[in-house]
């Protein structure tokens, strides 16, 4: 049985939009603001880093568009690069960054919660007792703050159940959830603004305690860019399931341009919405940063409003999250390339349900691994990885099939592209400066990128397991002569 194509151009859209916002823009402000105590410098990470994002998913977009099959990135590296480096995207979508996106998303569901009920969680001691150690990564304490990860788990288990039970009806809540997360937001960004409680002084006044100047400066600029690059990941959950959209010649670029615009409008709005509510050092210090400027603006009961608003746009995100990512595993296993059981479709409902199963598996098991920015990091490392190596692989393809058939062509062929694997480069590598820096300086227990490397590269052994057990199976179904 096959996928069927059930998604039009604005359920794309709001998978692109919804798949994006969710956790990252009520969290990451306050770090970011932390690492770089400037006002007008964290409104700049959030736009230029929404604009990287943007010539990455073009470019990513004129290979979607080439080869619109359910997949996505898993299928156009088979083409770029070979079966071997194809199967370590689809194993690092699977162990890394897919699945640590949903978690991370789903925990800030569970940590918002708290602002109305007080989860239950061990004692300092209980919770540092017991840890797994990992030599030359860190440390890792799967019970810490235990209540959050079983709320964040719950709702994991909750929509894959939902989506297994029907794609249309996922789709159907995704774009419900995205409307109302976008209006909620305006809401907030108009709420803020006109409020008259802040100050556009806030605008331009630096932190009295950060101070940053030359390299690093730069690196607090690369760090504070890998949150926002979190922010917009998301995008290239339109590419798994390209092979069940309408026209995806035309929708899959139209939506990533129009998805991803939006999300930069927004995103810019709703930072400077805090930014005038809150002085950055306030906001460098806040827990709940969306809730604490709209206490400012409208009291408790705005604060509380605004939790709300993040429960919903989380909840929204977990599932779009859910619907798209396991649409990898199931291609890789369709392609006897995974488990084979985790590329069936259901008989009843027409959905990857096994993969929806072992995603949500797996994904609880990392939810109790780390912490929100641990899990943020590390997929955020490896999921650029190889967003630079699929737009390198534009090169490739445009060599290796000249005459194929190109609906979208990438703007600025060959310097957007170009431009955009040296930046993703420069990131790698400072990015594991930093996060050696932060590990060494006891500043961080993990040392999230090379964490992330780890769980990526348990993909090899792996690899050649599948690869003799599918040489195995071709032999059986050879004729007996």
């Amino acid at each position: 049985m096959k996928l069927t194509r059930t998604f039009g151009l604005w359920s794309s859209v709001s998978l692109v939009v919804g798949g994006i916002i969710g956790s990252a823009i009520f969290m990451k402000p306050a770090l970011m603001a932390s690492q770089l105590g400037s006002p007008l410098l964290l409104l700049g990470v959030w736009v230029i880093g929404g604009l990287i994002t943007l010539c990455g998913a073009l470019t990513n977009a004129e290979i979607a568009a080439m080869m619109p099959e359910t997949g996505g990135q898993y299928v156009f590296f088979q083409k770029m690069y070979g079966d071997f480096v194809a199967f370590l995207y689809g194993w690092a979508a699977f162990a890394v960054f897919n699945t640590a996106g949903v978690a991370s998303i789903a925990y800030i569901l569970g940590t918002y919660t708290e602002y109305f009920i007080a989860l239950p969680r061990f004692s300092p001691d209980i919770e540092q007792q017991f840890h797994l150690y990992m030599p030359g990564v860190g440390t890792i304490f799967p019970l810490a703050n235990i209540g959050v990860k079983g709320v964040t788990i719950l709702v994991i288990w909750l929509l894959s159940w939902v989506n297994l039970r029907s794609a249309s009806f996922g789709g159907n809540i995704q774009v419900i959830f995205t409307a109302l997360k976008v209006g909620a937001m305006a809401f907030l960004v108009l709420g803020l603004l006109f409020s008259g409680s802040g100050s556009l002084a806030n605008v331009t006044a630096h932190s009295s305690t950060i101070h940053f100047y030359g390299w690093p400066l730069m690196l607090a600029i690369i760090a504070a860019t890998s949150g926002a690059f979190w922010g917009y990941d998301g995008w290239n959950n339109i590419t798994f399931i390209a092979g069940e959209i309408k026209d995806p010649q035309k929708n899959i670029p139209r939506s990533l341009m129009i998805g991803l615009s939006s999300t930069i409008l927004i995103y810019g709005l709703i930072n400077l919405s805090y930014i005038y509510m809150l002085p950055i050092d306030t906001l460098a210090h806040s827990s709940f940063v969306a809730s604490d400027a709209a206490s400012r603006a409208f009291g408790f009961a705005g604060g509380g409003l605004i939790a709300i608003l993040v429960i919903v746009s989380t909840f929204g995100t977990t599932n779009g999250n859910i619907l798209a990512t396991a649409r990898v595993s199931f291609a890789m296993a369709e392609q006897k390339n995974f488990f084979g059981w985790a590329g069936k479709v259901h008989p009843q409902f027409n959905t990857p349900a096994n993969a929806l199963v072992l995603h949500a598996a797996w994904t609880s098991m990392l939810v109790l691994s780390g912490s929100f920015d641990m899990l943020t990091d590390m997929l955020v490392f490896v999921s650029w990885l190889f967003y630079g190596l699929s737009a390198a692989g534009v090169f490739i393809l445009r060599k290796k099939m000249p005459d194929a058939e190109r609906p979208y062509k990438v703007w600025g062929y060959p310097w957007l592209p170009g431009l955009f694997v040296l930046f993703t480069g420069f990131f790698l590598i400072t990015t594991v400066y930093n996060d050696v820096n932060n590990y060494l300086n006891d500043l961080s227990p993990v040392i999230n990128s090379l964490f992330g490397m780890l769980l990526t590269f348990l993909g090899v052994p792996l690899y050649f397991y599948f690869r003799r057990l599918k040489s195995k199976m071709n032999t059986k179904d050879l004729p007996v002569v």
